[in-house]
């Protein structure tokens, strides 16, 4: 059992990942069909200000929009969890790689209106590069190198992961990989890890409830959702996209 996890902890890995997906699916739903089937739909112009919207579908939408932010947390955390205990890293790095591409067609019908956004990248490339980083540092780190060298390529790495996010226009971007490094670095050291990642999430402050539950994780893996999360993923945004398209913008 890790040092993160707690002794009575009530969660597990596979109850931590459908809590982050409820949370995902609710965000998402009030991203796309609230906002482009209801919101927009009842003026054009609406661009983020709810002053001529009904209010009681902006405060549904921001509500949805609130619960949403506690599962990219949640999902870096499990990314930590699967790095450490994968039997191939290759393997795991190899699955988000294929399922960031195939997701980036549901990702953008459903979110953006339109079958190809070039300027935003779903959370698979994130999840994908924040994955490398922390490979790659951890292969510097089991180097019996000269301690020195080790910190520059460390922070060399680090920098490029969050450009490489920052570049692509990935979900989170730089910032979801800055929290998946805490994560790493301080995974051992719960409260410290906790405290850290929360700071760096204070730009999106509702996210930081994601630890309460990452809290109360213990360590054991639970029912086997292997494949799930990544079917779950590009099928309910392609299901959300098409009610969109279909029932709310013909």
């Amino acid at each position: 059992m890790n040092r993160f996890s707690i002794k009575n902890g009530c969660l597990s890995g596979s109850t931590l990942k459908i809590i982050a997906i409820i949370a995902m699916a609710i965000d998402h739903f009030a991203a796309s069909i609230i906002l482009y089937g209801i919101l927009m739909q009842q003026n054009p112009t609406f661009l983020g200000h709810p002053v001529s919207m009904a209010i009681p579908w902006w405060n549904i939408y921001q509500v949805m929009r609130f619960i949403g932010r506690i599962g990219f947390p949640i999902f870096c955390f499990l990314l930590i969890e699967g790095f450490f205990h994968t039997s191939s890293k290759k393997k795991y790095a190899t699955r988000l790689f294929l399922f960031a591409l195939v997701s980036e067609f549901p990702f953008d019908y459903a979110l953006f209106n339109t079958p190809f956004a070039p300027g935003y990248q779903n959370v698979f490339f994130t999840l994908f590069l924040g994955l490398l980083t922390i490979w790659a540092i951890d292969t510097v780190y089991h180097k019996n190198w000269n301690p020195a060298l080790q910190w520059f390529l460390k922070l060399l790495i680090a920098a490029a992961g969050c450009l490489a996010a920052w570049l692509l226009q990935t979900d989170y971007d730089y910032k979801g990989i800055i929290l998946i490094l805490l994560l790493y670095l301080f995974h051992d050291q719960k409260l410290l890890c906790t405290l850290v990642s929360c700071l760096s999430l204070l730009w999106e402050a509702p996210a930081c409830l994601a630890f309460i539950p990452i809290n109360l994780y213990n360590g054991k893996r639970g029912i086997s959702l292997k494949y799930f999360f990544y079917l779950f993923y590009p099928v309910h945004l392609l299901l959300y996209g098409l009610i969109l398209h279909f029932c709310f913008l013909n």
